[in-house]
């Protein structure tokens, strides 16, 4: 069997876990853990929860302490293409042999009562990459919630909740409080914590869980501030400095709130000796990429990815289309997945666009385009159904002309998709 085919072999196994569906629970993934010799313990780390910004902040500070010359591992989900994009060391995907490795490692050991959820597997993988590779910090996004999601098991430097809206709510509770309750699960004794929340009775909520953990708590706007510039830098109003002139790569003006909270944790890490110069912070937060949002792929036509999977996202792209993209005419190709407010997204969405092509990426969770139809039909008059992704895609650039804009957005498994397609053409 070729190395090839072994690997493409060992993903179906752990795809074929997906009918487990998703269960919350720390059991698993620490019997999975001890049988691996707990690598997770071997290395420092940075816990992230939230609705939205998690990748962001995650890849931002990574980019960061590698620049200040620090081996780094970062472990995010999902993925948009290739399963290796989940598991980086020093902002390099693992490679294929790499996973193969990882997987053999992880099947290997005693499971418990019950087969591992394909998330808890992905996530042992990754704490036995980074610790075979004896990273000095591992980035850690938790995938659903926090108190019982699997990457609970690590005992970061730092906890981070970059905001809180209302997602899962089958999973994590059907009011802000109680999803708050569940990301704030991160938050362990004495162990900082920095936050961009800003509903108050979600800040009352983490206030509280810090307070009866002795942990130092900081929110944006209240112990550190940015200050917009005009030329698209920013001021930061920190801890302990005022740093002038920051510049993030990530494009969007929410972005600027997510390099603060990055920031943040850098002085953070400062006060605690994990010295970061200046000059590597700066360098970081300008190098940082993440893929699939807000992410341009070309210019003639103009063609933007970005996920856009919940409503705050959607609001988010909606404002940037209308400011940024206003000169042009947009044409959106959008699907949406099942547990989202969908309505609500396309509301914000297609206002700014002259026409839609609703289309459905290849996963069960996936909104019937005639569903999407419905809503869309109320807002906009150009509308096509197109329920091949790539299929959408080629439409949507063979119709456009040089002048106009293509956004491609609703899920992270659309963007994926469409990353996948200009991959094939190129």
């Amino acid at each position: 069997m070729t190395k090839k085919k072994y690997y493409n072999e060992c993903l179906e196994t752990m795809y074929g876990l997906k009918r487990f569906g998703i269960i919350l629970g720390l059991e698993t993934i620490r019997e999975i853990m001890e049988g691996l010799g707990n690598p997770q313990n071997r290395f420092k780390s940075i816990h992230i929860a939230g609705t939205n910004g998690k990748g962001s902040i995650a890849s931002a500070l990574s980019s960061v302490l590698h620049s200040a010359g620090y081996s780094v591992g970062l472990y995010t989900s999902p993925h948009l293409v290739r399963f290796n994009e989940r598991i980086r060391i020093n902002n390099d995907l693992i490679s294929d042999e790499e996973v193969v490795e990882a997987y053999e490692a992880v099947r290997a050991v005693r499971h418990g009562d019950r087969e591992p959820t394909f998330f808890e597997f992905a996530t042992a993988m990754a704490f036995y990459a980074f610790g075979k590779h004896n990273v000095d910090w591992a980035i850690v996004e938790t995938g659903m919630g926090g108190r019982l999601d699997a990457t609970n098991i690590v005992s970061p430097g730092v906890s981070v909740i970059s905001n809180i809206s209302l997602e899962h709510q089958i999973y994590l509770g059907d009011t802000l409080v109680r999803i708050a309750g569940e990301k704030g699960g991160i938050i362990k004794d004495n162990v900082p914590v920095v936050t961009g929340v800003d509903q108050e009775s979600v800040i009352s909520a983490l206030r509280d869980i810090a307070d009866r953990k002795s942990a130092p708590f900081y929110r944006l706007e209240d112990e550190f501030r940015v200050k917009r510039n005009e030329n698209g830098t920013f001021t930061y109003f920190g801890l302990d400095n005022t740093w002038h002139d920051m510049r993030t790569g990530l494009v969007g003006n929410y972005q600027v709130d997510n390099a603060a909270i990055v920031l943040g944790v850098c002085e953070i890490l400062g006060r605690n000796g994990t010295y970061i110069p200046l000059e590597h912070i700066k360098k970081g937060l300008e190098q940082n990429c993440w893929p699939g949002r807000l992410e341009v792929v070309s210019e003639s036509p103009f063609i933007l990815l970005d996920g856009a999977h919940n409503l705050v996202a959607a609001r988010n792209l909606a404002k940037f289309l209308s400011s940024d993209l206003s000169d042009r005419k947009i044409t959106l190709i959008v699907g949406i997945l099942d547990d989202k407010p969908y309505a609500e997204m396309l509301g914000c969405l297609l206002p700014a666009c002259s026409k839609v092509v609703l289309t459905c990426p290849r996963t069960d969770r996936s909104l019937p385009p005639e569903t999407l139809h419905d809503v869309a039909k109320d807002i906009i008059q150009d509308i096509k159904i197109i329920p091949d992704v790539a299929e959408a895609v080629k439409y949507g650039i063979e119709t456009a002309s040089s002048e106009d804009a293509l956004c491609i957005a609703g899920s992270l498994y659309v963007v994926g998709e469409a990353k996948e397609y200009f991959e094939k053409q190129a």
